[in-house]
């Protein structure tokens, strides 16, 4: 489990409904973690929408367009892990192609383990869980919730 006193480890995700902290697991996909960093150093997340939150499942962003078919125009090789998909797990979304992952991500509201070794972890949510299950749902959602801002705590002193 990565240092959660690590704030180069740690992201701060302040939503329309409040924060919540993310613990970076690169000791299980440290390509995903690096690439992640960057998008959120670019202030990339910064006001996108979560396009796609199923009750019990999974809130889903990193979206620019806000359709689920939009990214950031870079790939990323698949990092499956063993890491199982739990309440507060962090993971890529991707196509049916498994090298797809690029800026979308998912968060799980409860255990999803039908998803584990088949989307990368990359993360896990460690205080906020309440934000985060305070997402308004829908596919697509009408009017959604957004990432307010996404920041490595080691830049957000």
């Amino acid at each position: 489990m990565a240092d959660s006193h690590d704030p180069e480890n740690t992201l701060m995700l302040e939503t329309t409904h409040g924060s919540a902290v993310i613990a970076l697991r690169p000791d299980l996909a440290p390509n995903h973690v690096a690439r992640i960093k960057e998008l959120a150093r670019q202030g990339f997340y910064d006001g996108i929408v979560f396009h796609r939150v199923i009750d019990g499942f999974m809130a889903q962003t990193g979206d620019p367009d806000g359709t689920g078919m939009g990214g950031s125009g870079q790939n990323l090789d698949a990092e499956f892990n063993d890491e199982p998909h739990v309440r507060g797990t962090c993971s890529m979304a991707r196509s049916s192609n498994p090298n797809s992952a690029d800026s979308q991500f998912f968060i799980c509201f409860g255990d999803a383990g039908f998803l584990d070794r088949q989307y990368t972890v990359w993360g896990q949510v460690v205080d906020g869980m309440e934000t985060i299950d305070a997402i308004k749902r829908g596919e697509p959602v009408e009017d959604p919730d957004k990432i307010v801002s996404l920041k490595v705590a080691a830049d957000a002193a």
